[in-house]
């Protein structure tokens, strides 16, 4: 990825960031740095949630880190670690790549507080209602499990 492409994702993120309503504004702002801490020099995403026909099929995402997914068909592809989401109830946290799917409700579940946590998502209404700290070593724990 060149300067330019690298801008354009900042540029992306940051006007996806700033489109938010506060508070959640301020809260993906927070978590946007807590990410970049936990992963410096990170490759960063930015997919806006359209299919090839300009249609909206998800909510945009931020993505953050690099990895080779391998599907059962035999095909894979570079993706992110870790994705970043607003919804229309809060933020999302995707945690990709996890082969153990019980692993992050198992281990992290009932320690986040107040959040739904799937095999691969930890969705939350404000950080207010999480503990940041164990929602960090999710994160590191994923980027970890993904290399």
């Amino acid at each position: 990825m060149d300067n330019q492409q690298m801008t354009n994702v900042q540029e992306q993120i940051e006007t996806y960031i700033a489109s938010q309503p506060e508070p959640k504004r301020g809260e993906m702002r927070t978590l946007h740095r807590v990410i970049q801490e936990a992963m410096p020099d990170c490759k960063l995403w930015f997919l806006d949630g359209k299919d090839s026909e300009n249609k909206t099929i998800t909510n945009p995402n931020i993505g953050y880190g690099l990895q080779t997914m391998n599907y059962a068909d035999g095909t894979s592809r570079a993706f992110y670690q870790i994705g970043l989401s607003a919804n229309t109830s809060g933020i999302s946290v995707y945690i990709m790549g996890l082969k153990d799917k019980t692993y992050l409700p198992q281990t992290y579940g009932e320690k986040l507080g107040k959040a739904s946590v799937t095999g691969y998502c930890i969705k939350f209404k404000a950080l207010k209602n999480i503990n940041v700290d164990v929602l960090e070593a999710a994160i590191r724990d994923g980027v970890a499990q993904t290399r």
